[in-house]
């Protein structure tokens, strides 16, 4: 989930190593399928694919698995691979806004699953077009501060697209045009800079901050959209305090 606050790095390290991987690795799958089939299986020519792979590989995704999942995709093995992408808005605790990004086989049944989630757990499915103005889809890399300077990072990524650097609290978060991505990506290897995480993602103008019982309710509709097999990420504009976030974690 990403919600582009030091809760959200914080979640985002944590879901690497819980429970969830699994179901990690099979959402970064059919994002290498898709990327292959639309672009094919070469990955110099093919950008999407490139970035779905390396988000792979750097979540550990087996190298097998991904080289099956780029034949499949590509059609290369005699399988059908047909998702389709369908993005959900809703409102949640507190006035907080959500896009639910789906990649579906079965669009009726990610309907149905994704209203089902929203409506049990105290969200409302808002219009289309009434909460996606909150966003814009933004490059972003994640990246742990070790002691790095926003200048040394500016220095690094500038030449490369870089918009803005932001800081995350242990973390500095890079801002660029999607597009950009993999040449901020090459820079901050050349400049012996480690990253975490880059992404395409949507960020928000602007964030809500929640209270304790809003992040309480908010969790519990983030958890359950994001146990569905057809969610493959939730965007939001929810923020949530040191404080909010010692509370939840001291229950």
């Amino acid at each position: 989930m990403s919600g582009h606050s030091k809760w959200a790095t914080t979640k985002h390290k944590k879901a690497i190593l819980d429970s969830r991987r699994a179901k990690s690795f099979a959402k970064l799958i059919k994002n290498i399928e898709v990327a292959a089939r639309m672009g094919g299986p070469d990955l110099a020519g093919n950008p999407s694919l490139e970035l779905a792979v390396t988000k792979a590989k750097k979540t550990s995704v087996p190298a097998d698995n991904i080289d099956r999942a780029i034949k499949r995709g590509a059609g290369l093995t005699g399988e059908v691979v047909d998702y389709t992408e369908i993005m959900y808005e809703a409102r949640g605790p507190q006035g907080s806004a959500l896009l639910i990004e789906c990649l579906t086989d079965n669009k009726n049944r990610a309907a149905s699953e994704v209203r089902l989630a929203i409506s049990r757990n105290g969200g409302t499915i808002a219009d289309p077009g009434s909460v996606s103005y909150l966003f814009t889809r933004k490059g972003v890399v994640n990246l742990p501060k070790n002691g790095l300077s926003e200048d040394d990072i500016l220095m690094a990524v500038l030449d490369a697209g870089a918009e803005e650097v932001k800081d995350n609290g242990d973390n500095w978060e890079i801002h660029s045009e999607p597009t950009d991505l993999p040449a901020i990506r090459e820079a901050l290897t050349e400049a012996g800079i480690e990253y975490e995480t880059d992404e395409a993602e949507f960020v928000p103008s602007m964030q809500v901050p929640l209270d304790l019982d809003g992040a309480k309710k908010f969790m519990k509709l983030v958890d359950a959209l994001e146990d569905l097999d057809d969610v493959q990420n939730v965007y939001t504009n929810a923020d949530m305090s040191e404080e909010v976030q010692a509370a939840l974690e001291a229950e």
